[in-house]
């Protein structure tokens, strides 16, 4: 039996793939649609940069596989569970030719949902910090007269900085080229970046798309050209070129590789540990196809009058009175990508404290007209701002965990 096993784990494994990844097809096609060509081309560095190694990461890959998965099975978290498939795969792919790449798994890490989110929820605050900066950097130069947020006051007119200036796609894209430039430059010196210098690079990355965005928002308000147009456009990608891809094709020839290849090391696929983790994606992935038991209504305060509220779909929950707008949602959405999505500029965001307990405060603005949004996480009648915080409770104590947003007009 083992005889066999051995002779015929190649075709096994593509068997066992295959038909994990047909249960799971409607996952891997929401993972897909939500950042298709950075996966697609992550993968792909993945098998064209690995490279032979002595470090055993197949154990860092199938605890990280664990604890996905267990994450994903407590809160039935697609996302994470759709990182999980794609990293079952990098481990058979090591399994198979013990070669790997940090580059790639760094990338593939950048293209995954728990990036994405982590990212909006630092987008605006990064957004309001770099205009700051450049509203003290131009007000000796322009007839500035003050700065609300994202919003630049000028001779009584307003200039307005579009969310995608600080955006998510731009920020991934650049490290992506890095990574590129870093495994052409591998293949070019036969030889590999330690873990240092790689994580030095990708710090440089991230340095160079925070001033690319500085520089492009300068651009944008002395131009006042903060409308989605084609101008609008073109100072993004020149700035992107300039202030990012330009100067990593320069950086990148001090970045010399100085490890040897590593010679085939006595690797032995080990068949107890992939069966197991097979099983474990297995069973998740029986989970996520059951219903999701959607609870955040149940035991909530009798203030919020639910009995007068609407369902929106099955994760939003609203409440529509004379002079205020109650929405209340699954922790996931977050109410400022809501409120952006629908047109609305936030102009303030930040902590106050009601009572003895924090939440977010924020001052909106759409078709001239201005909004006072208040939310928070809420979990057993105590208010949280913090949504690692909230999704922990839920995770080891399954309590019911909502989301509420009082919005009303000024």
């Amino acid at each position: 039996m083992q005889h066999l096993f051995c002779k015929y784990k190649f075709g096994l494994a593509i068997l066992a793939c295959s038909s994990l990844f047909a249960m799971n097809y409607n996952i891997l096609v929401l993972g897909l649609n939500t950042d298709f060509f950075g996966i697609v081309l992550s993968a792909l560095l993945f098998v064209y940069g690995s490279r032979r190694t002595n470090f055993k990461i197949n154990y860092l890959l199938i605890v990280l596989i664990f604890v996905l998965e267990f994450i994903s099975y407590r809160l039935h978290t697609k996302s994470l569970h759709f990182l999980s498939l794609i990293l079952f795969l990098c481990l058979i792919f090591y399994s198979f030719t013990n070669k790997f790449s940090y580059v790639a798994f760094i990338c593939i890490l950048l293209f995954s949902t728990i990036f994405n989110k982590f990212f909006e929820h630092l987008t605006s605050e990064i957004k309001q910090g770099l205009c700051y900066i450049v509203f003290l950097t131009l007000k000796n130069f322009m007839a500035l007269d003050r700065i609300e947020g994202v919003h630049f006051y000028t001779n009584n007119a307003k200039i307005t900085i579009d969310t995608a200036c600080m955006g998510l796609s731009m920020f991934k894209t650049g490290l992506l080229i890095g990574a590129i430039l870093l495994t052409l430059e591998e293949k070019k010196q036969q030889k590999y970046f330690g873990i240092i210098p790689i994580v030095i690079f990708c710090f440089i990355v991230i340095v160079l798309n925070i001033l690319s965005n500085y520089f492009r928002i300068v651009t944008l308000v002395i131009l006042d050209c903060t409308q989605e147009n084609t101008l609008h456009h073109l100072v993004g990608l020149l700035c992107f070129g300039m202030y990012q891809v330009l100067p990593m094709v320069f950086i990148i020839r001090y970045f010399i590789p100085v490890c040897a290849t590593i010679g085939s090391a006595n690797f032995k696929f080990k068949k107890v540990s992939m069966i197991l983790t097979f099983v474990v994606v297995f069973i998740t992935s029986l989970e996520m196809k059951s219903p999701k038991n959607n609870d955040f209504l149940k035991n909530i305060n009798e203030e919020y009058n639910v009995q007068n509220g609407i369902w929106v779909n099955d994760e939003v929950f609203k409440i529509v009175s004379p002079n205020k707008l109650v929405y209340i949602k699954m922790p996931s959405h977050n109410p400022l990508i809501c409120w952006t999505g629908n047109g609305y500029d936030v102009i303030e965001t930040k902590e106050i404290i009601v009572g003895s307990e924090k939440i977010w405060f924020n001052i909106m603005e759409k078709n001239n007209m201005k909004f006072q949004s208040l939310w928070w996480y809420e979990c057993g009648g105590k208010k949280y701002t913090s949504f690692i915080e909230v999704m922990c409770m839920k995770l080891f104590y399954n309590q019911p965990i909502r989301l509420i947003n009082v919005t009303s007009r000024l």
